[in-house]
């Protein structure tokens, strides 16, 4: 148990990592940029410190709710597409999460137009789950 543990939280952890590079990279490619660590800390007024470790801990709680959740009750046998289709839950629970978060903080504002930003979640979010999935293997 502790093992699987171990390596549900790594693979949060690589997830959020390569998800995050996407982002980093992402006004470079012509999308808006994503900086949840920013929304996080302006929403909440902490520093972009706590942002970063809830950026994290968010990946990994994903991670265990794949490993825990998901995997178990999800018969898609190919891997990638298992990490696709977990890639467009994350997002859509994501997206859920800052409707809440909108409701009891103030959002500071986003860059770029509503369909780019949707183009960029989703991509980082497929990135994400990929990564995350195949980390975590069979």
């Amino acid at each position: 148990m502790g093992n699987q543990l171990s390596k549900y939280v790594l693979a949060g952890v690589l997830g959020t990592i390569v998800m995050t590079i996407v982002m980093i990279m992402a006004p470079n490619l012509g999308m808006p940029e994503m900086a949840p660590w920013k929304l996080l800390s302006g929403a909440m007024g902490v520093p972009i410190i706590i942002g970063w470790i809830m950026h994290f801990i968010i990946g990994i709680l994903f991670a265990l709710g794949y490993g825990y959740v998901f995997a178990p009750n999800v018969s898609i046998k190919n891997i990638w597409l298992k990490g696709i289709a977990f890639g467009i839950v994350a997002l859509i629970l994501a997206q859920i999460g800052m409707q809440v978060m909108g409701i009891m903080f103030e959002m500071p504002p986003m860059d770029g137009s509503m369909p780019m930003r949707l183009v960029a979640m989703l991509i980082g979010h497929l990135v994400f789950g990929v990564v995350t999935v195949k980390s975590i293997g069979k």
